[in-house]
């Protein structure tokens, strides 16, 4: 027998989506019930690696946190990661499978997919007791709705009630809500069961004559009205939004431990992947983490980290062309700390011959590290464990490039000379004892009086974020409603809006 399930659709993209999805989640698992999240494709370059070695996006796997579950490819069976304006590489259960255009994929490939799809959501539902799904962008594309097998292709076909959050603060929510039901074929608004409005600021009670009034348009009612939160964002799909670099900052309200604080630069290359890699720094009390594109901004930094990247001679050549690699040219020199994960390892180092990514061929890196990395067509997917300065540190690899190390100090599989540092590992700053190890490396060689706090857990503060989401959903949704709707499908009757979807 099949658990009981729902799909989160947004008005629009950055809705809210993911995060009332997680939100959900952790209010369920607080109640007994044995959840699970679902998103069937996943547009992202902020991706993570299951422990049996797939592929999937991090919201999912912050998802799967919140259900207090292990992420497995099932949860996200289809990601795509766009290597530039037009392509994007499809890794279908946690395995690339090839490089298609926008046009390829929605022109046919993304219809055959939706078998797979169903079956990794029968699956979960045939194991847990509830499944919450993620839609992805809006479920009113109406240019795409033929192919679609993320928002009402799947609720269709898998009979689900469709909740559609909308964002208040950017305005325009009732227009958004009544439009989104109203541009959908009779079958799908069959499944849209109402609304939840997301990010309100202000007196509640101002906002119901217009949910009353939205319920009279739609026959929808509205399933509760969150409160505007900072620092509620789980791990961003893509773009500059970083997750918890804000959150746990705005979160954490200790003083810095020691006399100065620590500035981090991070240089936001194109294509920039997992840049939730630094979100671990910006927890500590006296870190303060931002993003630069000029090199003026690298000079009063204490730590530049040169971050991941889906195109690393594309970045390499922003990097020349920006001015920002010769500033870190000169920062090697001048022995301040550089931090370079994944693509920004490979960055630094000799030369980098790449026939799978960009098909460059021969490329000079910058020459900082002594390595030579060369892209195989197969993906490395891995979640290694190791030492390092003294303490255990755990991370997750996700790369074609490979490296070989000729000199310097080895450091995570990747190697330091001076106080530039390189590896493949993303997610390594999240292990607590190494995080504290390396800053208090990076302060000693920035002369600055910082002391990392003793007692920091990233863990830990993932977990109080994720319940601040649980906490959301109980006190501002009508929990009572929503679980009817998660065990029992969408109202029968609920009325069709015109003029529904064209033709």
């Amino acid at each position: 027998m099949n658990g009981g399930g729902l799909l989160v659709a947004g008005t629009t993209s950055d809705a809210g989506k993911s995060v009332v999805t997680a939100g959900v989640c952790r209010w369920l698992v607080r109640q007994g019930v044995k959840v699970a999240p679902f998103k069937a494709q996943n547009m992202s370059l902020n991706s993570f690696v299951t422990r049996e070695g797939a592929e999937i996006g991090r919201a999912q796997a912050m998802q799967a946190q919140a259900c207090r579950i292990e992420p497995t490819a099932l949860m996200n069976p289809v990601l795509l990661k766009p290597g530039g304006e037009r392509s994007s590489q499809v890794v279908l259960l946690g395995k690339p499978v090839g490089e298609l255009s926008a046009r390829g994929y929605h022109g046919g490939r993304q219809q055959k997919l939706l078998g797979t799809v169903l079956d990794c959501l029968a699956e979960l539902r045939g194991t847990y007791d509830a499944v919450i799904c993620e839609g992805a962008g809006s479920p009113a594309e109406i240019n795409l709705r033929r192919t679609d097998i993320v928002n009402m292709g799947i609720a269709r076909n898998a009979r689900l009630p469709v909740l559609v959050v909308g964002d208040i603060d950017r305005g325009g929510v009732f227009a958004s809500f009544f439009g989104t039901v109203a541009l959908l074929s009779p079958e799908d608004q069959e499944l849209v069961a109402g609304f939840l409005v997301n990010k309100f600021r202000g007196d509640v009670s101002l906002l119901e004559p217009g949910l009353d009034m939205l319920h009279g348009l739609t026959g929808r009612r509205t399933y509760g009205v969150l409160p505007f939160r900072h620092g509620l964002g789980i791990d961003e799909e893509d773009g500059l939004r970083v997750s918890l670099r804000g959150t746990v900052r705005e979160s954490n309200t200790a003083p810095p431990v020691g006399e100065d604080v620590l500035r981090v630069a991070v240089c936001a290359i194109p294509l920039m992947s997992n840049f939730t890699d630094v979100d671990a720094l910006a927890a500590e009390p006296g870190v303060v983490v931002r993003f630069v594109d000029r090199p003026e901004e690298l000079a009063d930094a204490d730590l530049v980290v040169v971050p991941g990247t889906r195109g690393t001679v594309r970045a390499l050549e922003w990097l020349r062309e920006r001015g920002l690699a010769d500033a870190l040219l000169r920062r090697a020199a001048e022995q301040r700390p550089v931090l370079g994960i994944c693509g920004g390892f490979q960055i630094l180092g000799e030369h980098i011959e790449d026939d799978v990514e960009s098909r460059r061929g021969q490329v000079e890196g910058l020459g900082v590290l002594p390595l030579r990395v060369r892209f195989a067509p197969e993906k490395i997917l891995a979640r290694p464990e190791g030492t390092a300065l003294g303490e255990r540190v755990e991370g997750y690899e996700i790369h074609h490039g490979v490296a070989e190390v000729t000199g310097g100090t080895p450091f995570l599989d990747g190697c330091r000379v001076g106080q530039t540092w390189g590896t493949h590992w993303h997610g390594s700053l999240e292990s607590d004892g190494f995080r504290r190890a390396f800053l208090r490396e990076v302060a000693a060689a920035a002369g600055r009086r910082f002391v990392p706090a003793p007692d920091t857990s990233f863990a830990g503060l993932r977990e109080e974020q994720l319940d601040r989401l649980g906490d959301l959903i109980e006190q501002h949704a009508d929990t009572d409603a929503l679980w009817r709707l998660i065990e029992s499908g969408a109202p029968q009757g609920l009325p069709f809006i015109p003029p529904g979807a064209p033709a």
